[in-house]
C-alpha cells in the first residue's frame, strides 16, 4: 500500500515533502522485493543530489540497487540508525526506515512523480 502523503518514482523511491525539506525512502514494494536488508550506503549530509541519479546504494541478501534522488537537493540529514539497523528498511519501509532528508531545490519536480495511485498501477503493471 502506498500512502496519500508521499509521490513516487518509477525506481521505487517515495518522498514526503515538510516545509522546504522531504523525507525520502524506498517503498514497500521495493522492500518486499529486495528481501532482506542488510546494509545501506548513504550520503554524507551537505551532499548536493540530482533527481534520477543515484545517492547511495541498498544491499540485501539477494543484490545491491542504486537509491535514486527523487528531486535535486541537498542532503540534510541520514537515518543514522540503519548503520546499525539496516533492517527498519524492512520493517518500516515509509516510517522509521526512512533513508535521507534533502532541502528541495525545486518544489516544481516534486509535482512531477507519481501519486499514490499512479505509483500502485505502475506496480501492478510491472507485476502484470
Amino acid at each position: 500500500m502506498a500512502p496519500e502523503d508521499c509521490r513516487y518514482t518509477r525506481t521505487h523511491e517515495w518522498i514526503r515533502v515538510e516545509g522546504a525539506q522531504a523525507l525520502v525512502g524506498i517503498t514497500e514494494h521495493a522492500a518486499e522485493q529486495l528481501g532482506d536488508v542488510t546494509f545501506v550506503e548513504l550520503p554524507a549530509e551537505g551532499k548536493e543530489v540530482k533527481q534520477g541519479q543515484a545517492f547511495g546504494s541498498i544491499e540485501s541478501v539477494k543484490a545491491v540497487s542504486d537509491l535514486n534522488a527523487p528531486v535535486d537537493g541537498v542532503v540534510v540529514t541520514v537515518n543514522a540508525a540503519l548503520e546499525t539497523e539496516p533492517e527498519l528498511v524492512n520493517s518500516s519501509p515509509q516510517d522509521q526506515g526512512w533513508l535521507v532528508k534533502v532541502s528541495v531545490a525545486d518544489a516544481s519536480q516534486v509535482e512531477q512523480l507519481l501519486s499514490a495511485a499512479e505509483y500502485q498501477a505502475f506496480v501492478a503493471e510491472q507485476e502484470g
